[in-house]
């Protein structure tokens, strides 16, 4: 029985030495770090603001942001591993060990992570820009180091892997400046064609969503079975296109048939020996 007390006593003491020496120190490494991260909100922040002021690119300033952010972490929780008593050089080992392992398992990140950085430095779009890639056709809302986040004409939000961009088609609707939208429709072949073109070309240049340079043009596309096959070409800007596209179809109808254009209709000619 004395013994057990006597070793109780011995791990006691050990014990509260052990805490009196490391409490002032993990105490103030939990300060230093409740300090630090506060010191680094402040200064991104501060670099966040200064970004703006300076007009530095839209697409660059998420990626900066996080590069800048996670940089400073690291380096706070380095110096915070020093105070403690932790070697830095094995703490450096365990971040490199623990880095080749978390590299092994997130390859296909760290792929995204590199085709996120070529979209950053060759800039095949823009933040605000119409482009359409992997089926999807929206406004880019944000390109961050792992994803692009487009926003689709559905109010959708399609979260689209940096690595399937860079891997795939880019079409890229803003890049020129305006939209050419074309819109077929079809006359029959008795229907006056020059007087077809000239209502067309009426809506093309009184709407105020088309643009008179490039200047808008009507033509005739193909003879078919049963109609003649023309189409509308105004540019307008990107923001406008569905509203042209669209909206233009309609009136494009509706003066056609106040004008006495009848829809043409599938026809067979049958001859008789």
């Amino acid at each position: 029985m004395e013994t057990i007390t006597k070793a109780l006593s011995g791990f006691l003491g050990g014990a509260m030495e052990g805490i009196g020496q490391w409490a002032p120190k993990l105490l103030g490494a939990l300060i230093a770090l409740i300090i630090g991260l506060w010191i680094i909100r402040m200064v991104m922040k501060g670099v966040s603001k200064l970004f703006e002021t300076k007009h530095i690119d839209e697409t660059l300033r998420p990626f900066l942001l996080t590069l800048l952010a996670f940089s400073m972490k690291a380096m706070l929780f380095i110096s915070i591993a020093g105070v403690v008593g932790i070697p830095i050089a094995a703490f450096s080992a365990l971040i490199a060990a623990a880095g080749l392992a978390i590299g092994m398992a997130l390859q296909g990140s760290l792929g995204h992570l590199a085709s996120g950085v070529m979209l950053l430095i060759f800039k095949p779009f823009k933040v605000g820009d119409l482009i359409e890639v992997d089926g999807e056709l929206g406004f880019v809302q944000e390109i961050s180091v792992f994803v692009t986040v487009l926003n689709t004409f559905q109010n959708k939000t399609a979260i689209i892997p940096n690595g399937t961009i860079t891997a795939s088609k880019i079409v890229n609707y803003s890049k020129i400046g305006n939209i050419r939208a074309d819109i077929p429709f079809a006359i029959r072949y008795d229907a006056d064609q020059d007087k077809a073109q000239e209502i067309v070309m009426n809506i093309l240049k009184n709407s105020d969503k088309v643009l008179q340079t490039p200047a808008p043009s009507v033509y005739i596309t193909e003879l078919g079975d049963s109609a003649v096959h023309l189409v509308a070409l105004p540019y307008c800007t990107v923001e406008d296109y569905w509203d042209v596209f669209w909206g233009l179809r309609g009136e494009i109808k509706k003066q056609l048939g106040e004008n006495g254009f009848k829809a043409p209709f599938q026809q067979r000619v049958i001859t008789q020996a």
